[in-house]
């Protein structure tokens, strides 16, 4: 699907690494080019042609992501530089100030560590309790275990929309319905989510989610923060500087502006904001739902081909998205990896910043095929015949 647009996949490459980030396609180098050689100039900075362009250019992908996400003001929404920097700004700007010493913080133990390790620092400085929402045998999350671990101090769900491991879609509109109705507020790392399926922030009533452009063919450098807009009114800034500032003075008087300037100091990047735009209108062209129903397709197949392979495990055969995680016994994932390198093949091997998914599924590293829309069965079918290879083993020592 739509594999013309990607040049490296003229090249001879199988790229099967979508979780890590995605290949990018020819239109936003294109409009990237366009900006740097035809108006590159300041957003927001200056009364000239070239920056009121560049500035309407970037306020226009803000607009996008609105009605990608189904948000309902484009001020709900402040561009960042990933996921981890959105997760980061919201629990230091937000919760920070929200949480008490006893409040429990609910996590799951396959969470990246981009939506642990922030909990883990603010935990310590208020004395937070952290818990974690039991997985099935699947190593999925069921809305019973979500019920069984909330109690009267759980303040907050920080959860994955997907895995990036296991992979599973979680029951993300029954989670938040059952949090809401506590009084429980809930962070989503939509990382793996949002590039491969529709997000509809208000059907899902989410309070704040975080995701990057580079996992869904955008640029690097540039993520997104949503969140509710009686929500963001609290939120206070962690980075300071200029254009988030309405004024201030020497005797350290200083008002901030509203959102979402207020968390967008310093020189964005402007390049890589404007090319996001032209990426999402991309992707919408296609269809979230196209994508996600093909990646299944896709999926489904990888998952019976692999079963051919009786020295293959499969540790999340039944999830409903586009990333398979496996093991070759008697070869180290890592092995494995660089093994199907040298026939052009690119996966992931390791613990892909899950390291503590380790208690649960009991093995420290995994070898990760993660799959996109242009993507094909073909592909699939030439990395079986080399998992197939009877020499595999001999290669690899």
């Amino acid at each position: 699907m739509h594999r013309e647009d990607f040049n490296l996949l003229n090249l001879g490459i199988i790229y099967f690494d979508n979780g890590a980030t995605t290949l990018k396609p020819k239109i936003l180098s294109e409009a990237i080019g366009d900006y740097y050689n035809n108006y590159s100039s300041n957003a927001h900075r200056g009364d000239y042609t070239l920056s009121i362009k560049a500035s309407q250019k970037y306020e226009e992908t803000r607009y996008l992501v609105k009605d990608m996400l189904n948000a309902r003001k484009a001020s709900e929404i402040a561009f960042t530089s990933g996921t981890t920097d959105s997760i980061n700004k919201i629990v230091f700007g937000y919760f920070k100030y929200k949480l008490k010493e006893g409040d429990e913080v609910l996590l799951t133990k396959s969470e990246h560590a981009s939506n642990l390790l922030p909990w883990f620092e603010l935990a310590d400085d208020l004395k937070l309790k952290i818990k974690y929402i039991e997985l099935d045998d699947n190593h999925e999350v069921l809305i019973e275990n979500v019920k069984k671990s909330i109690s009267s101090k759980t303040k907050v769900i920080s959860i994955a929309h997907v895995s990036n491991v296991v992979g599973d879609v979680r029951p993300i509109k029954e989670i938040i319905k059952l949090a809401h109705s506590k009084g429980i507020l809930v962070l989503i790392d939509g990382a793996q989510s949002v590039p491969h399926l529709k997000v509809d922030v208000q059907d899902l009533d989410i309070d704040f989610l975080a995701f990057s452009a580079h996992k869904m063919c955008g640029p690097t450098g540039v993520g997104v923060l949503y969140g509710k807009e009686e929500l963001l009114n609290d939120i206070k800034p962690i980075i300071f500087g200029g254009g988030m500032n309405a004024d201030f003075s020497h005797d350290g008087r200083r008002i901030y502006k509203t959102m979402p300037d207020r968390l967008e100091a310093g020189t964005p990047n402007v390049a890589g904001v404007i090319g996001f735009g032209y990426v999402i209108k991309y992707l919408m062209n296609i269809g979230f739902d196209k994508i996600h129903k093909y990646e299944i397709e896709l999926k489904d197949y990888l998952v019976k081909r692999l079963n051919e392979i009786p020295e293959i495990t499969i540790y999340n055969a039944n999830s409903e998205s586009g990333i398979v995680t496996i093991n070759y016994d008697g070869i180290f994932p890592q092995d494995l990896s660089i093994y199907l390198d040298k026939y052009n093949i690119c996966t992931r091997a390791g613990n892909h910043c899950a390291k503590i998914l380790k208690e649960e599924i009991h093995i420290k590293n995994t070898c990760r095929i993660s799959l996109y829309f242009y993507n094909s069965k073909e592909e699939i079918d030439k990395l079986i015949d080399t998992l197939k290879n009877p020499k595999i083993k001999e290669e690899i020592i």
